[in-house]
């Protein structure tokens, strides 16, 4: 079987498909994905059971479409994939949004930390007091918008909305 398939032939063979659409679902896989369990599975002989898998999904998508899996998916850069169902989506798209958000901000921190550390760099190394005096001038710039920026995660974190319960 080929690495990228989306179950293996032992898997195939063993599968129970309410467990399989159970874990797909609470792992926030759209319901197409049962055509990739299809195809790697065909190739053993073995056809899903697509009520069984649509019986399991339902319960694991409900566990993942939650606002504290969607907070914690934008967290971590994380794209939807379109898996909630309507009257789930729209809740999980605003606090995955807000989570994606934070984890913007909390990049371009990151980035300005990784510029920070090569401009001190280049500071130590170098000998002209001119050049010395513009990289101390970029090196206080970069912490003033360092500021804004640890400033601007900190409002993302606490604008997080409250999840309708």
């Amino acid at each position: 079987m080929a690495g990228c398939a989306s179950m293996s032939e032992k898997d195939c063979l063993t599968a129970n498909w309410q467990d399989q659409g159970y874990r797909d679902g609470r792992d926030g896989l759209p319901l197409s994905r049962i055509e990739d369990h299809r195809e790697a599975c065909g190739k053993v002989g073995i056809v899903p059971d697509a009520r069984q898998y649509q019986t399991g999904r339902a319960i694991g998508i409900r566990e993942y479409c939650t606002p504290d899996r969607a907070l914690e998916e934008g967290r971590q850069g994380r794209p939807y994939r379109n898996a909630c169902p309507a009257n789930l989506e729209r809740q999980f798209l605003q606090f995955h949004q807000a989570g994606k958000r934070i984890y913007d901000a909390e990049q371009y921190v990151d980035s300005l930390n990784s510029q920070s550390r090569q401009l001190q760099q280049q500071l130590d190394k170098e000998k002209s007091t001119s050049k010395r005096k513009q990289l101390r001038n970029e090196l206080r710039d970069l912490d003033r918008r360092l500021q804004r920026a640890r400033d601007d995660v900190a409002r993302q974190a606490s604008s997080v909305p409250t999840p309708a319960r």
